[in-house]
């Protein structure tokens, strides 16, 4: 078996929180509209828009924001308050800057591999807010390179773990969504290990390949290293 060389770690609710915070957001936005249609119905048509709106906003609070003031549009029938917008900008405001809540072992789990290991931090969503989000963490310093990506898909994790590693054979990626930062990895030859966080976007669901030689599931980061250590073993 090949031995680990590079390890790559997701970021939001992977090593801090961020779901949660949309979460809020989507209360406050149902509150907002609760004059015009139901939770659900509201929840329903934020999230078709979410998804038509990804290939052109791309993925963080910005695209977000632009879908709820879109979707309001919508269920209002084009008559939605200028103040319920004026509420939605600022709703988002807040959200980036919101301060940074690293999650339980995170800190810990970077520490204990970057002596040993190339750490690339592998995230997607706006660059500013990013880059300030690990600029507030700390964590920034331990590791080797970071990657703010558009999409994450097995091309963009063989390229990344080209440049910065021995390619995806030897690279492991660490993340919360089945879908970006465990099931593409695999599919580029490398490790996809699952670090649940209990929050998950629906857009961000995949199915679990749970057959594959490649894939683990941990309870929580702090795990990692010794997984790391028994693959590097092998």
């Amino acid at each position: 078996m090949t031995r680990i060389t590079t390890i790559g770690f997701d970021a939001d609710d992977t090593l801090w929180h961020n779901e949660r915070f949309f979460r809020m957001t989507q209360a406050h936005f149902a509150e907002l509209l609760a004059d015009y249609t139901d939770r659900d119905t509201l929840m329903a048509r934020l999230l078709e828009a979410e998804k038509r709106n990804i290939g052109q906003y791309g993925f963080g609070i910005k695209g977000f924001v632009l879908s709820m003031i879109e979707t309001a549009i919508e269920v209002t029938e084009a008559r939605v308050p200028a103040s319920v917008i004026a509420e939605l900008l600022a709703a988002g405001q807040e959200m980036l800057r919101h301060p940074i809540e690293l999650l339980p072992h995170a800190e810990a789990a970077i520490a204990a591999l970057a002596p040993s290991h190339r750490l690339v931090l592998i995230t997607k969503g706006d660059l500013l807010d990013q880059e300030r989000k690990l600029a507030q963490s700390g964590l920034g310093e331990m590791f080797d390179a970071v990657e703010i990506v558009s999409h994450k898909t097995a091309p963009v994790y063989a390229e990344i773990f080209h440049r910065h590693g021995d390619g995806p054979e030897a690279a492991l990626m660490a993340g919360n969504s089945m879908r970006s930062d465990v099931v593409p990895p695999i599919l580029a030859g490398g490790w996809g290990v699952h670090v649940p966080h209990g929050l998950e976007w629906e857009i961000e669901w995949a199915e679990t390949p749970v057959e594959h030689p490649r894939f683990r599931a941990l309870a929580h980061l702090g795990q990692l290293p010794d997984l790391v250590g028994w693959i590097d073993g092998c």
